[in-house]
């Protein structure tokens, strides 16, 4: 198959969840005081949110916000904020991220650079607590924005991997044909099967999450972005 462009996936593929347990923190201590809750409280239900924002993305590929997450505890609750102190909450939820942000994994901006040169890149990449807006301010804190022709954030998309929009939206900007992408990720159920249901070439990144290494479909498993920087000759 030729590879005419190459996407990326964001977190555990070019990020790694560094400063996670201090985002957590400030979140907490956010809505404890906006709702008056316990942080041991406010903890427990933020918990309980990721987990089911996660069970959502991967059960029926819908994107929850920050604003979904102000929701979703204020209804645990049964408690009322009035709508600015309901964004205000959001905010902080979706900027935590930059107060205490992720840390780019070994080598990753070397191989998208590498990827650059040769052909169009682009990244695919699901969001929750933290919006795609926020995910282009650290991309260009870290040198990675101005390499990439295409973003699709599914916060912004409206829709999230592996459904195909993301996907062949995403070729269609870049100009090229679905299924002459190449795509990197971590998640076999978003990433692989999504790639492959537009007939691309898909590459599992294992150096951060390896839990499905054993059994992958993938066409590459890429034990770190060195491997990619070997592999990359031999694709475009």
């Amino acid at each position: 198959m030729t590879v005419r462009a190459i996407t990326f996936d964001f977190w555990c593929t070019l990020f790694r969840d560094a400063n996670g347990a201090k985002r957590h923190a400030l979140r907490v201590k956010a809505l404890s005081d906006a709702t008056g809750i316990s942080e041991e409280e406010s903890d427990e239900t933020l918990r309980e949110i990721m987990d089911h924002f996660m069970r959502k993305h991967l059960e029926t590929q819908h994107t929850l916000t920050p604003k979904d997450a102000v929701e979703l505890a204020c209804d645990k609750y049964q408690l009322y904020l009035d709508s600015d102190s309901a964004e205000d909450l959001a905010e902080v939820f979706g900027t935590a991220i930059l107060v205490h942000p992720p840390a780019p994994i070994d080598n990753a901006l070397e191989a998208v650079m590498a990827a650059a040169e040769k052909v169009p890149v682009a990244l695919i990449s699901d969001t929750g607590f933290s919006p795609g807006r926020n995910l282009r301010v650290l991309l260009e804190r870290e040198g990675f924005l101005p390499l990439f022709k295409s973003f699709a954030f599914s916060d912004e998309t409206g829709v999230a991997k592996p459904q195909r929009f993301m996907f062949e939206s995403t070729a269609e900007r870049l100009g090229v044909a679905p299924h002459e992408l190449f795509h990197i990720g971590d998640l076999e159920p978003t990433d692989i099967v999504g790639a492959h249901q537009v007939n691309s070439l898909a590459g599992l990144f294992t150096e951060v999450n390896d839990s499905f290494a054993d059994g992958t479909r993938a066409d590459h498993v890429l034990p770190s972005w060195n491997h990619f920087l070997e592999l990359l000759p031999k694709l475009v």
